[in-house]
């Protein structure tokens, strides 16, 4: 067995179906593509959605809503969460850098404060808005609130 006489094994690979290649082929005439309609037609391509003609999905379903693209979203921080994260890394002063430090927040997310949960400890908190009950609990506890 040398390079100039080697083959794949009997039966393995099979002859290219060569279609509309007249009729001796046996794929002449319509070359497997029935008659007539849009798939028959070269550059067939059905749109995204299609339905047969039937009203599609998407236009049958009444538009609904809005999306603000001037909309400001928060990362939500809790008294708890904070007490949690003062009592895991011993801070006094919880800011944005700090916190994207520990990976606790994206470099590009906002950070408000609301008033759930308790707060045992006087910290420093600065972030991008907090809720009236939030400072209150933070300040009555001794720390402070200061709004970025």
């Amino acid at each position: 067995m040398e390079l100039h006489n080697l083959q794949p094994a009997e039966g393995s690979t099979r002859k290219r179906k060569r279609i509309a290649r007249g009729q001796g082929s046996g794929w002449a005439g319509t070359a497997g593509r029935g008659h007539k309609g849009a798939k028959s037609r070269s550059g067939h391509k059905q749109k995204r959605g299609f339905e047969g003609g039937q009203t599609p999905l998407q236009r049958r379903l009444p538009k609904r809503g809005f999306k603000n693209p001037n909309r400001v979203e928060y990362v939500a921080m809790n008294l708890d969460r904070l007490q949690a994260i003062v009592d895991k890394y011993n801070l006094t002063d919880i800011n944005p850098e700090a916190l994207i430090e520990k990976h606790i927040v994206g470099k590009n997310d906002r950070i408000k404060i609301l008033g759930r949960g308790e707060l045992n400890a006087a910290v420093n908190v600065t972030a991008h808005a907090a809720s009236a009950t939030a400072q209150k609990a933070i300040e009555a506890k001794g720390g402070s609130v200061t709004i970025v």
